[in-house]
């Protein structure tokens, strides 16, 4: 697949580190964003707003990179869009991590098992996409990891609807406690989504490369 065309290449190699360490980073905020929500630690939402800047300068390397001549010009432009949706899941992440910091804690202790849940998940789905990367260099089955992450998206649709099962039963006094607490939700399930999105153009890359 992409080793096909990366060989003898230093500006691809290069890229193609650069992007493994860009999920790997997501992985990591994904992982210390779990950590928080579980042990309900608004202070150590911060995490993910430093690893968000890391991996921000190595998105813009990457695409330096590829403006100076990496890869051949009809893949540039679905590698770029797959970057890109890695970028937003970060940036989802982030509001998510930021609604979290100003939640009503007795409304997010009824939801709270179906959230660390869903940031479990988030976590796995974005493992499963690092492991897509490599086997769309390494030649693996990448049908079977998209499968798997499609498998992981419809766990989270299914918490998403028990969660808001609950609390349609709840009385929410405070515009702005209903709110938060609604935009957090949806940042939290929005991030599988997106990761999923990024794997389908790992497949669209793969393809291009037959």
């Amino acid at each position: 697949m992409l080793n096909k065309i990366i060989s003898g290449g230093k500006l691809e190699k290069k890229v193609i580190e650069d992007i493994k360490t860009h999920i790997k980073i997501l992985c990591s905020a994904t992982e210390c964003f779990k950590s928080t929500i579980t042990t309900a630690n608004v202070e150590a939402t911060f995490c993910v707003a430093d690893f968000e800047r890391e991996a921000d300068s190595i998105r813009r390397r990457i695409i330096s990179t590829i403006h100076e001549g990496a890869f051949l010009p009809f893949i540039r432009p679905n590698i770029c869009k797959f970057i890109e949706m890695v970028d937003e899941a970060f940036d989802v992440l982030e509001d998510a991590a930021f609604e979290f910091r100003y939640i009503n804690m007795e409304l997010y202790k009824i939801i709270e098992s179906e959230c660390v849940k869903i940031a479990s998940i988030n976590t796995n789905i974005c493992e499963l996409l690092s492991i897509a990367f490599d086997s769309l260099i390494t030649k693996g089955d990448l049908k079977e990891k998209n499968l798997a992450i499609r498998i992981y998206e419809k766990q989270v649709d299914d918490l998403k609807f028990d969660i808001t099962e609950k609390l349609r039963k709840v009385e929410i006094k405070n515009f702005w406690d209903g709110k938060i607490i609604s935009d957090f939700v949806e940042y939290l399930t929005k991030i599988s989504d997106l990761i999923e999105d990024a794997s389908d153009y790992l497949y669209v890359i793969e393809i291009s490369l037959r």
